[in-house]
Protein backbone atom coordinates (compact mmCIF):
# COMPACT_ATOMS: atom_id res chain seq x y z
CA UNK A 1 0.00 0.00 0.00
CA UNK A 2 0.87 3.70 -0.73
CA UNK A 3 -1.05 5.03 1.66
CA UNK A 4 0.27 4.41 5.36
CA UNK A 5 -0.68 5.37 8.48
CA UNK A 6 2.08 8.15 8.69
CA UNK A 7 -0.20 9.99 6.00
CA UNK A 8 -2.86 9.73 7.87
CA UNK A 9 -1.35 10.86 10.65
CA UNK A 10 -1.19 14.23 8.92
CA UNK A 11 -4.67 14.27 7.95
CA UNK A 12 -6.10 13.97 11.60
CA UNK A 13 -6.95 17.32 13.45
CA UNK A 14 -9.74 18.27 15.78
CA UNK A 15 -12.87 19.02 14.53
CA UNK A 16 -15.99 19.95 16.65
CA UNK A 17 -19.34 18.16 16.53
CA UNK A 18 -21.60 19.93 15.29
CA UNK A 19 -24.61 18.01 15.66
CA UNK A 20 -27.31 16.14 13.11
CA UNK A 21 -28.18 18.00 10.19
CA UNK A 22 -30.52 20.63 10.89
CA UNK A 23 -33.76 19.72 9.60
CA UNK A 24 -32.91 15.85 10.20
CA UNK A 25 -35.57 13.28 12.61
CA UNK A 26 -33.90 11.19 15.15
CA UNK A 27 -35.46 7.94 15.33
CA UNK A 28 -36.11 7.33 18.28
CA UNK A 29 -36.38 4.13 20.28
CA UNK A 30 -39.84 3.58 19.10
CA UNK A 31 -38.44 4.36 15.59
CA UNK A 32 -35.36 2.09 16.31
CA UNK A 33 -37.30 -0.51 18.05
CA UNK A 34 -39.91 -0.77 14.97
CA UNK A 35 -37.53 -0.96 12.18
CA UNK A 36 -35.46 -3.46 13.75
CA UNK A 37 -38.45 -5.63 14.51
CA UNK A 38 -39.55 -5.15 11.19
CA UNK A 39 -35.99 -6.94 9.69
CA UNK A 40 -36.54 -8.92 12.54
CA UNK A 41 -39.78 -10.09 11.07
CA UNK A 42 -38.35 -10.57 7.28
CA UNK A 43 -36.02 -12.83 8.10
CA UNK A 44 -38.00 -15.54 9.79
CA UNK A 45 -36.05 -18.43 10.65
CA UNK A 46 -32.96 -17.37 8.35
CA UNK A 47 -29.90 -16.28 10.32
CA UNK A 48 -28.93 -13.05 9.92
CA UNK A 49 -26.49 -12.26 7.59
CA UNK A 50 -24.73 -8.19 6.84
CA UNK A 51 -22.92 -7.76 4.16
CA UNK A 52 -19.70 -5.70 4.90
CA UNK A 53 -18.19 -3.30 2.12
CA UNK A 54 -16.61 -0.99 4.40
CA UNK A 55 -15.92 0.61 7.81
CA UNK A 56 -18.45 -2.73 8.96
CA UNK A 57 -15.27 -4.90 7.92
CA UNK A 58 -12.91 -3.41 10.51
CA UNK A 59 -15.48 -1.84 13.25
CA UNK A 60 -18.65 -4.15 13.09
CA UNK A 61 -21.25 -3.06 15.59
CA UNK A 62 -22.86 -6.62 16.36
CA UNK A 63 -21.79 -10.23 17.33
CA UNK A 64 -20.32 -12.10 14.51
CA UNK A 65 -20.45 -16.05 14.67
CA UNK A 66 -19.12 -16.58 11.37
CA UNK A 67 -17.91 -14.74 8.67
CA UNK A 68 -16.31 -15.33 4.36
CA UNK A 69 -15.88 -13.40 1.31
CA UNK A 70 -19.17 -12.83 -0.20
CA UNK A 71 -19.89 -10.74 -3.92
CA UNK A 72 -22.74 -8.54 -4.62
CA UNK A 73 -23.20 -8.28 -8.60
CA UNK A 74 -24.70 -4.89 -9.68
CA UNK A 75 -23.44 -3.18 -6.86
CA UNK A 76 -20.27 -1.19 -6.23
CA UNK A 77 -18.56 0.80 -4.00
CA UNK A 78 -18.48 4.72 -4.42
CA UNK A 79 -17.51 7.54 -2.99
CA UNK A 80 -20.76 9.22 -3.31
CA UNK A 81 -21.93 10.70 -0.08
CA UNK A 82 -20.95 14.49 0.48
CA UNK A 83 -20.77 14.84 4.37
CA UNK A 84 -20.31 17.75 6.42
CA UNK A 85 -20.43 16.01 9.70
CA UNK A 86 -18.72 13.12 10.82
CA UNK A 87 -15.38 13.01 8.29
CA UNK A 88 -16.12 16.13 6.88
CA UNK A 89 -17.04 19.62 7.65
CA UNK A 90 -18.43 23.04 6.63
CA UNK A 91 -15.14 24.24 5.25
CA UNK A 92 -14.19 21.03 3.73
CA UNK A 93 -16.85 18.59 3.14
CA UNK A 94 -15.95 15.32 2.92
CA UNK A 95 -16.81 12.08 0.86
CA UNK A 96 -18.10 8.82 2.59
CA UNK A 97 -18.54 5.28 0.61
CA UNK A 98 -21.94 3.78 -0.28
CA UNK A 99 -22.96 1.24 -3.02
CA UNK A 100 -24.93 2.15 -6.01
CA UNK A 101 -25.90 0.34 -8.93
CA UNK A 102 -23.50 -1.46 -11.26
CA UNK A 103 -20.56 -3.61 -11.65
CA UNK A 104 -19.31 -6.21 -8.73
CA UNK A 105 -18.26 -5.31 -5.12
CA UNK A 106 -16.33 -8.01 -3.08
CA UNK A 107 -16.76 -7.90 0.69
CA UNK A 108 -17.39 -9.90 3.75
CA UNK A 109 -20.75 -11.33 4.94
CA UNK A 110 -20.56 -11.39 8.34
CA UNK A 111 -23.40 -14.27 10.45
CA UNK A 112 -25.09 -12.42 13.19
CA UNK A 113 -25.60 -14.29 16.74
CA UNK A 114 -28.78 -15.57 17.29
CA UNK A 115 -29.97 -15.41 20.64
CA UNK A 116 -30.15 -11.45 21.15
CA UNK A 117 -30.86 -11.00 17.07
CA UNK A 118 -33.51 -8.24 17.43
CA UNK A 119 -31.19 -6.20 20.13
CA UNK A 120 -28.21 -7.03 17.63
CA UNK A 121 -30.30 -5.62 14.99
CA UNK A 122 -31.12 -2.76 17.05
CA UNK A 123 -27.70 -1.79 17.75
CA UNK A 124 -26.75 -1.68 14.07
CA UNK A 125 -29.59 1.10 12.93
CA UNK A 126 -28.50 2.93 15.69
CA UNK A 127 -25.29 3.05 14.32
CA UNK A 128 -25.95 3.36 10.78
CA UNK A 129 -29.18 4.41 10.72
CA UNK A 130 -30.50 6.58 12.82
CA UNK A 131 -32.79 9.15 11.58
CA UNK A 132 -35.61 8.77 9.45
CA UNK A 133 -33.72 10.70 6.81
CA UNK A 134 -31.91 7.57 6.23
CA UNK A 135 -34.23 4.80 6.60
CA UNK A 136 -33.96 4.03 2.70
CA UNK A 137 -30.46 3.23 2.66
CA UNK A 138 -30.93 -0.24 4.38
CA UNK A 139 -32.08 -2.98 2.24
CA UNK A 140 -31.69 -6.48 1.48
CA UNK A 141 -29.22 -7.88 -1.19
CA UNK A 142 -28.30 -11.54 -2.91
CA UNK A 143 -24.64 -12.12 -2.37
CA UNK A 144 -22.59 -14.84 -4.08
CA UNK A 145 -20.47 -17.09 -1.62
CA UNK A 146 -18.46 -20.29 -2.24
CA UNK A 147 -21.79 -21.90 -0.36
CA UNK A 148 -24.55 -20.11 -2.82
CA UNK A 149 -26.33 -17.56 -2.88
CA UNK A 150 -26.96 -15.75 0.33
CA UNK A 151 -29.14 -12.72 0.98
CA UNK A 152 -27.77 -10.13 3.28
CA UNK A 153 -28.64 -7.04 4.75
CA UNK A 154 -26.53 -3.83 3.89
CA UNK A 155 -26.62 -0.31 5.03
CA UNK A 156 -26.25 2.68 2.46
CA UNK A 157 -26.37 0.93 -0.34
CA UNK A 158 -28.97 2.78 -3.72
CA UNK A 159 -28.41 6.21 -2.10
CA UNK A 160 -30.02 9.49 -3.43
CA UNK A 161 -30.91 13.04 -3.01
CA UNK A 162 -28.89 16.18 -2.87
CA UNK A 163 -26.30 14.64 -0.82
CA UNK A 164 -25.05 12.26 -3.53
CA UNK A 165 -22.50 13.13 -6.07
CA UNK A 166 -21.92 10.04 -8.59
CA UNK A 167 -19.26 9.05 -10.81
CA UNK A 168 -16.78 11.34 -9.63
CA UNK A 169 -12.75 10.92 -11.81
CA UNK A 170 -10.58 9.47 -8.70
CA UNK A 171 -8.55 12.36 -8.83
CA UNK A 172 -11.43 14.80 -7.34
CA UNK A 173 -12.13 11.99 -4.83
CA UNK A 174 -8.51 11.87 -4.27
CA UNK A 175 -8.76 15.70 -3.53
CA UNK A 176 -11.19 15.48 -0.92
CA UNK A 177 -10.35 12.50 0.74
CA UNK A 178 -6.57 13.47 1.57
CA UNK A 179 -8.31 16.88 3.28
CA UNK A 180 -11.55 16.45 4.96
CA UNK A 181 -11.56 15.73 8.19
CA UNK A 182 -14.25 15.76 11.05
CA UNK A 183 -14.93 14.79 14.76
CA UNK A 184 -14.99 11.49 13.83
CA UNK A 185 -11.58 11.28 11.87
CA UNK A 186 -10.23 12.13 8.20
CA UNK A 187 -11.36 10.78 5.33
CA UNK A 188 -7.95 9.47 4.53
CA UNK A 189 -8.01 7.25 7.46
CA UNK A 190 -11.46 5.78 6.55
CA UNK A 191 -9.80 4.71 3.20
CA UNK A 192 -6.67 3.48 4.79
CA UNK A 193 -8.57 1.15 7.44
CA UNK A 194 -10.91 0.12 4.55
CA UNK A 195 -8.15 -1.16 1.89
CA UNK A 196 -5.57 -2.53 4.59
CA UNK A 197 -8.64 -4.84 5.93
CA UNK A 198 -9.96 -5.72 2.54
CA UNK A 199 -6.54 -6.48 1.65
CA UNK A 200 -6.35 -9.14 4.83
CA UNK A 201 -9.10 -10.92 3.27
CA UNK A 202 -6.95 -11.11 0.06
CA UNK A 203 -9.32 -8.55 -2.07
CA UNK A 204 -8.69 -6.02 -4.01
CA UNK A 205 -10.59 -3.35 -5.13
CA UNK A 206 -8.89 -2.17 -8.04
CA UNK A 207 -10.41 1.52 -7.71
CA UNK A 208 -9.50 1.78 -4.25
CA UNK A 209 -6.70 0.20 -4.25
CA UNK A 210 -5.58 3.17 -7.01
CA UNK A 211 -7.54 6.09 -4.78
CA UNK A 212 -4.80 5.31 -1.68
CA UNK A 213 -2.17 5.34 -4.24
CA UNK A 214 -3.73 9.13 -5.25
CA UNK A 215 -4.60 9.67 -1.78
CA UNK A 216 -1.07 9.57 -0.60
CA UNK A 217 0.53 11.69 -3.61
CA UNK A 218 -1.73 14.12 -2.30
CA UNK A 219 -0.94 14.19 1.36
CA UNK A 220 2.67 14.10 0.19
CA UNK A 221 2.04 17.13 -2.12
CA UNK A 222 0.50 19.08 0.61
CA UNK A 223 2.82 18.48 3.33
CA UNK A 224 5.70 19.19 1.35
CA UNK A 225 7.80 21.81 2.71
CA UNK A 226 8.96 22.65 -1.35
CA UNK A 227 5.56 23.35 -2.30
CA UNK A 228 5.22 26.09 0.44
CA UNK A 229 8.75 27.73 -1.05
CA UNK A 230 7.68 27.87 -4.49
CA UNK A 231 4.72 29.79 -3.74
CA UNK A 232 6.75 32.16 -1.93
Amino acid sequence: MALTADHVALTLRDEPDLGPEPGWVPLGEDGVDSLARHYHADLGDEPLWVFAYGSLIWKPDFDAVDHCRATAYGWHRSFCLKMNRWRGSPQQLGLMMALERGGRCDGVIYRVREGDRLAQIRRMINREIRFRENVGMVRWIPVQTEQGRIRALVFWAGPTGERIQSKLPLKEVAHVLARACGPAGSCAEYLFNTVLHLNEFGIRDRNLWKLQELVAKEIEDLHDPRQGEAAE
